[in-house]
């Protein structure tokens, strides 16, 4: 029997989506892991009794969410390495400057995000409870980090997960500074191939998978763990 080559091609465009599959995830995994704890922290400055650190949790949110996904992940990729130092800016290079910048890009657009969210969240807490902590002898560092936090967490859950689903759409954008993600890898089996059906309806079924998982496990924990307000 003659080898058919394209045999070996469908296996190799096979693996590509994967990869750019796997990389997807790594990309919003990585960047809900940095975001959630900025987003706390910008929240936290927000709801500050302290003004300056009002200001600058403001202007943070407001230079960050009012610039395009696009543009950050331009400046991060193609102005932030000429910033730096020569040897740092090596060691960038070295080191899959696509998928570090694009991670930068993807944990400050969402932390802001996460952050009003969170925000919301702590002024569902009564502030009894920072009143009562306090009463009981924790200093105000202890009270917000083992009373107010934790419930603002669990209360901003539901919409800290939708902004998780636009987080794995928002990996999308990174295609264009050439991070191998889903799309970026959809769109060259389609170059090599002209497999366009089959490549971009993989790309798309594999975000609605994951969007979908995630908004049903936003239903479950709401269903489970219904906010109450005081």
């Amino acid at each position: 029997m003659l080898f058919d080559p394209t045999i070996l091609q469908s296996g190799e465009y096979h693996d590509w989506l994967v990869q750019g599959f796997i990389l997807s995830i790594q990309l919003t995994v990585i960047s809900f892991a940095f975001a959630l704890p900025f987003g706390a922290l910008v929240a936290l400055m927000r709801t500050s009794t302290f003004a300056p650190l009002r200001a600058l949790g403001a202007t943070l949110v407001e230079a960050i969410r009012n610039v395009p996904l696009l543009a950050h992940l331009l400046f991060w990729y193609f102005a932030f390495p000429e910033l730096l130092p020569e040897s740092a800016r090596e060691v960038l290079y070295a080191n899959n400057p696509e998928v570090v910048c694009a991670v930068i890009a993807l944990t400050l657009y969402a932390g802001v995000h996460m952050a009003e969210d969170i925000r919301s969240g702590i002024r569902a807490v009564p502030a009894t409870q920072l009143e009562a902590a306090r009463s009981l002898g924790l200093g105000r560092v202890a009270a917000v980090r083992l009373v107010l936090l934790p419930q603002a967490l669990r209360a901003s859950v539901p919409p800290l997960l939708s902004q998780t689903v636009n987080l794995w759409k928002d990996t999308s954008v990174a295609t264009v500074i050439g991070a191998a993600e889903l799309m970026y890898q959809a769109a060259r089996v389609e170059t090599a191939s002209f497999r366009s059906l089959e490549a971009f309806t993989f790309a798309t079924l594999a975000y609605l998978t994951v969007s979908l998982v995630i908004s049903l496990l936003a239903y479950l924990f709401q269903r489970r763990y219904p906010v109450r307000t005081a």
